[in-house]
């Protein structure tokens, strides 16, 4: 598996982070698989310059026919550069291994503030390849981040699975959220949903939970966009987590 964090990537009224790594996916296709994206949400504080809530994103990729890094890292660059938006500062992360420091690294993004210096020297420390394309570069820190956190496999909003459309929104049967991989769960319980329909709301939007894509919802007495489909435990409702 090959781990991809990028972060820092766009200004107010430009596309963000999320959807550029989406976009990226796209363009690797063929080449290399996107097994998963997601999305990880670090510190919210004043101190840190950030479009909107400060989130980075990962992506998990498969490479098809044994296809090195270094080719790799050289159309993620061209990529990048090819999308840099004036004011931003974006980072990159690419790696096949992260130990623990980095993803204790990338714990400590979520409750304090960083450097960018701590984040390079712990990089280089690990022989990660770690690089910013413009502005102050401090997109680096959260690239960094963003690796650590996905390979803990118990963080993030998931925002795309596979090459699966992002075409899911309203009541689901169980079976349609399963076919593309993604597991119910009872929000209190934690045990698993084995019957009924979800409303997933406006999209669907997974977590990532022990290297699981998870679903949390709570019994509902009704659908919103069917009402009396289904009744009591069998109908359910989305919970929305970072």
């Amino acid at each position: 598996m090959i781990y991809l964090g990028i972060d820092d990537t766009d200004v107010p009224g430009a596309p963000g982070t999320n959807q550029l790594a989406r976009a990226l996916a796209a363009d690797l296709a063929g080449r290399y698989r996107c097994v998963l994206i997601v999305r990880h949400q670090l510190l919210q504080d004043p101190r840190v310059p950030c479009t909107t809530k400060n989130s980075s994103a990962s992506l998990l990729l498969s490479p098809a026919n044994g296809s090195a890094l270094e080719p790799l890292v050289e159309q993620l660059r061209a990529f990048l550069c090819g999308k840099f938006v004036e004011g931003s500062d974006p980072g990159l992360c690419v790696t096949v291994t992260v130990p623990e420091p980095i993803t204790a690294f990338a714990q400590r993004c979520q409750r304090e503030l960083v450097t960018q210096q701590e984040a390079r020297r712990l990089a280089g420390q690990h022989g990660i390849h770690l690089e910013g394309f413009g502005g102050t570069e401090d997109g680096v820190i959260g690239a960094l981040a963003a690796v650590g956190l996905v390979a803990e496999g118990n963080d993030g909003r998931v925002v795309q699975i596979d090459a699966w459309p992002d075409d899911l929104a309203g009541p689901q049967d169980l079976e349609t959220l399963q076919a593309r991989g993604v597991e119910v769960r009872c929000f209190e319980k934690g045990t698993p949903v084995s019957s009924g329909t979800v409303d997933v709301g406006k999209h669907l939007r997974p977590n990532y939970r022990q290297n699981k894509v998870v679903l949390f919802a709570r019994p509902a007495t009704n659908l919103r966009s069917v009402p009396g489909e289904c009744h009591g435990a069998t109908c359910w409702s989305a919970v929305r987590l970072s």
